[in-house]
């Protein structure tokens, strides 16, 4: 079998959740907190530990056959990479920002003012898209410092709680593009059966996050009312209690589905309702 290369960021916001992924589909590696370098010991995998700006450009070489990164730093990058997978972690947005004194209410507005960014690309793109002609001043790293040093009007830079920029006395004005943790892959890695099969454990995984396994008991009478409103992977599992007119109902369902369901299900006769994590499925 090939062995597969897969670069994660070495430390940063990213890091502990790619980490934990990789560990929650089986692999076992050692070493990840001080190496560049670690060798899955139980699938044809090593890890590489980069800086997020790398990972894009190592995929696209084929140094690396895959990577996680946010989607902002792939779109910023401009490298040709494959999108195999979002992870549904690492959220955050891009946002255009504002001093709070600012009395800019419209896109147009920003017309002629400077705004200082580490995505220029990203941020040239948004601005051409909306007709707006704005000086786009390249920071590298503490962009919210901009106005208040009189580098810049306005700022564009990742938002995740929104915390810092307040306590830089600005405020959020304008969404440019929203971001997550991304599986990417050079091109046609996603036909190699190494790939497949990790693309296989790491959705396995994300389905488990995404659903609950639920078990609760209903009067037979109620029973129809009930599997109406809990379908299951296929169908619920209806097993029989020692009390014959009642079933216990064991079912799979999306946790945003079952908390808009609880009430229904209580109405319809449900009782004694348990909800337990999911740790994989297996298509």
């Amino acid at each position: 079998m090939k062995t597969l290369k897969i670069a994660i960021q070495k430390s940063g916001r990213l890091n502990e959740k790619s980490v934990e992924i990789l560990k929650n589909c089986g692999l076992s590696f050692e070493n990840y907190k001080s190496s560049l370098i670690s060798t899955v010991t139980n699938f044809p995998l090593e890890i590489l530990f980069l800086r997020d700006d790398d990972i894009p450009e190592y995929v696209q070489d084929g140094i690396a056959d895959l990577g996680i990164v946010g989607e902002n730093v792939i779109v910023e990058s401009g490298s040709e990479v494959t999108y195999l997978q979002k992870l549904g972690f690492g959220k955050c947005t891009l946002k255009i920002a504002i001093p709070n004194e600012a009395n800019i209410t419209e896109i147009a507005q920003l017309e002629g003012k400077a705004i200082a960014t580490s995505y220029p690309v990203i941020l040239e793109k948004y601005l051409k898209d909306n007709h707006v002609n704005a000086e786009v001043r390249t920071i590298s790293g503490s962009v919210e410092i901009g106005p208040g040093l009189g580098l810049s009007d306005a700022i564009c830079d990742i938002v995740s709680t929104g915390g810092t920029l307040k306590s830089n006395g600005l405020k959020p004005f304008s969404e440019v593009m929203k971001s997550e943790a991304i599986l990417i892959g050079k091109e046609g890695s996603e036909l190699l059966p190494e790939v497949q099969e990790l693309l296989q454990r790491i959705r396995s995984v994300l389905r488990a996050k995404e659903t609950k396994y639920v078990v609760l008991n209903v009067a037979k009478t109620n029973l129809k009312k009930v599997v109406d409103l809990l379908p299951g992977v296929k169908s619920p599992t209806v097993v029989p209690l020692f009390d014959e007119d009642w079933v216990a109902v064991h079912s799979v369902i999306a946790e945003h589905d079952f908390w808009e369901k609880i009430n229904s299900l209580k109405a319809a006769g449900a009782q004694g309702i348990v909800v337990m994590p999911i740790e994989k499925i297996i298509a």
